[in-house]
C-alpha cells in the first residue's frame, strides 16, 4: 500500500503535465545580469524574429533589463535597446517563451516602449 501511494505521488504530476493541463506559472523574478550570454542570445532571437515578421530592420544593441517566469518552460520579458536602419535608437519589450524539452523558442510579443 505504501509503495502504491509513493508511486501515485510520483506519477500524478507527470500525468497532469503530459495531459496538457496548465500548471500555475511562477511569479516573475528579475534577471540580475541581462548581459549574460544566454540572455543576449534570447534578445538577439527576439530581434531576428521581429525583423522576419515585420520586414523591419532593427539591430540588437543590448539588453537593458528583464524578468523571467517558469510556466511549463521559461518565459522572458526583456527590455532591448535597438537601432533601426537610419541609426535611430529605440527600446522595445520582447516576451519570449522557451520550452527546454523541445528546444523551441517563440516570440510572444514585441512592442515599442
Amino acid at each position: 500500500m505504501r509503495s502504491f501511494i509513493c508511486l501515485s505521488l510520483i506519477l500524478l504530476p507527470l500525468v497532469y503535465n503530459v495531459e496538457g493541463l496548465k500548471i500555475r506559472p511562477s511569479p516573475w523574478k528579475p534577471i540580475r545580469n541581462v548581459q549574460l550570454g544566454s540572455y543576449v542570445e534570447i534578445g538577439r532571437f527576439a530581434i531576428e524574429e521581429h525583423n522576419k515578421q515585420s520586414k523591419e530592420i532593427l539591430a540588437f544593441v543590448k539588453n537593458v533589463r528583464g524578468k523571467e517566469q517558469y510556466d511549463n518552460g521559461l518565459r522572458y520579458a526583456l527590455i532591448i535597446a535597438t537601432r533601426n536602419s537610419d541609426g535611430v535608437a529605440k527600446n522595445y519589450e520582447a516576451v519570449v517563451f522557451e520550452r527546454h524539452v523541445m528546444q523551441d523558442r517563440v516570440l510572444e510579443s514585441f512592442k515599442e516602449i
